[in-house]
């Protein structure tokens, strides 16, 4: 069998540009969301991660004020994705939880998460505030 030849212009794997499966919208001002973006990154998460508070990009078709009260990823099929299932996208491109990605994003379970989630953001502004007095410097 004969190697392959590249044709001149033809993209090879070496030349490729490299992009991520999933694009993550977050709130930047938020230091719950920093710290868990934080960790996502660390964990070498397959992600564009872009701050809805500096990028003043938020997802097609969604306005800024509404993708900072929900959270927001963009999918590895271009879907746009929100609350549980959103994060079942995020972990699915995350070393290490793609495993929950693939569970966390099956029926019943991201309807399940779903429910978990719409609990959440009502206390989220109250968590925000009780993080920012715990730690002054998270909030800068």
């Amino acid at each position: 069998m004969e190697p392959e030849s590249s044709k001149a212009g033809e993209s090879t794997p070496d030349d490729a540009v490299p992009t991520a499966s999933v694009e993550v919208y977050y709130d930047g001002d938020c230091p719950m969301c920093r710290a868990e973006i934080g960790y996502y990154r660390k964990r070498g998460s397959d992600a564009l991660f872009t701050d809805l508070t500096q990028d003043a990009a938020s997802p097609e078709g969604v306005s800024c004020e509404a993708a900072l009260k929900r959270f927001h990823v963009r999918d590895e099929t271009g879907r746009l994705r929100s609350g549980a299932a959103a994060f079942a996208a995020l972990w699915r491109a995350t070393p290490g939880w793609r495993w929950l990605g693939v569970i966390g994003g099956l029926p019943p379970f991201v309807w399940i998460g779903e429910v978990l989630y719409r609990f959440f953001l009502p206390i989220r502004p109250y968590l925000q505030r009780l993080v920012r007095w715990l730690m002054p410097q998270s909030a800068s």
